[in-house]
C-alpha cells in the first residue's frame, strides 16, 4: 500500500491520516510548524499539505522535489501553489471537520491533478468531484454557502427563537425536513412561507419582531427566497 505523510497535523490532516491508516496505507510522522521540511516527500508516495491556505505555497517550495505526489487540501487554491513539483494534486473533502475525528467515508472530494488523488478517493470509500482549476473557486464559494453560511443562519435562528423563550433544538427537525426536502424536489419546489406566498404584511411583522440588528440578515434571505419564486 502507498505511504503516506501530513504537513499540517490540524483537523484535516488528522482526518485523512486517520481515513488513509484505516484503509491500510502506511501513514509517516506528520510533519508541523518548526520542523526541517525538506526530506518530507522521501521515501513516500504522498505528501498531503494540510496548512491554512496561506502557508500552503511556502510550505510547498520547503520540500524538496522527489517521485512523490505533493498535493493539498484546500477547496479554492489551484495546482500551481505547488510549484516546483512535477506532480501535484488536489484533494478536498466535501465535508465540514469540526474536530480532526470526521469520518470521512462516503463524502465527496474535489480532485484536480494526479491520479494518486482518484486513488485516495476510492480507498477511503468516498465519491470524486473533478472540479478544474478554474472552477475551483466558484465550487469553495457554494461549499462555504452550504455550511458556513448554514451555521451562521442556524446562529441567528437560536438568537431570534431566544428572545420568543424557545430554544434552538427545537427547529432541528424542522432544519432536517427541509434539507430532505430540497434533495427529493430541488431548491424552488422545496421553497414554503410567506416570502414564496408573498405574504408582505407577515414579513413585514417579523421585521418588527426580531430587532433591528437582525433585519439586514432577514432581509437579504428574504431576497433570496424572492429569486427562488422570480
Amino acid at each position: 500500500m502507498p505511504t503516506l505523510r501530513v504537513i499540517g497535523p490540524g483537523r484535516a490532516g488528522s482526518a485523512m491520516s486517520r481515513a488513509l491508516g484505516a484503509a491500510g496505507w502506511s501513514v509517516a510522522p506528520p510533519l508541523g510548524r518548526g520542523d526541517d521540511l525538506a526530506g518530507a516527500a522521501a521515501g513516500v508516495d504522498l505528501v498531503l499539505i494540510t496548512t491554512p491556505d496561506a502557508a500552503i505555497a511556502e510550505v510547498a517550495r520547503s520540500v524538496a522535489p522527489t517521485a512523490a505526489v505533493v498535493a493539498h487540501c484546500s477547496g479554492s487554491l489551484t495546482l500551481d501553489v505547488l510549484a516546483p513539483h512535477p506532480r501535484r494534486a488536489s484533494i478536498h473533502p466535501l465535508r465540514p471537520m469540526p474536530s480532526g475525528d470526521t469520518r470521512l467515508a462516503g463524502a465527496s472530494f474535489a480532485v484536480a491533478g494526479d491520479a494518486l488523488a482518484e486513488r485516495v478517493v476510492a480507498d477511503i470509500g468516498g465519491q470524486q468531484l473533478r472540479v478544474a482549476d478554474a472552477d475551483r473557486a466558484a465550487y469553495h464559494a457554494a461549499a462555504c454557502i452550504a455550511s458556513n453560511h448554514l451555521v451562521a443562519l442556524l446562529g441567528q435562528v437560536e438568537r431570534v427563537a431566544a428572545t420568543a423563550g424557545v430554544p434552538l433544538h427545537a427547529y432541528f427537525d424542522l432544519v432536517r425536513q427541509t434539507v430532505d426536502n430540497v434533495e427529493r424536489l430541488g431548491p424552488g419546489r422545496a421553497l414554503t412561507g410567506p416570502a414564496q406566498r408573498g405574504d408582505l404584511a407577515t414579513l413585514d411583522r417579523h421585521r418588527d419582531a426580531i430587532g433591528t440588528d437582525e433585519v439586514p440578515g432577514y432581509d437579504a434571505m428574504v431576497d433570496l427566497c424572492r429569486r427562488l419564486v422570480a
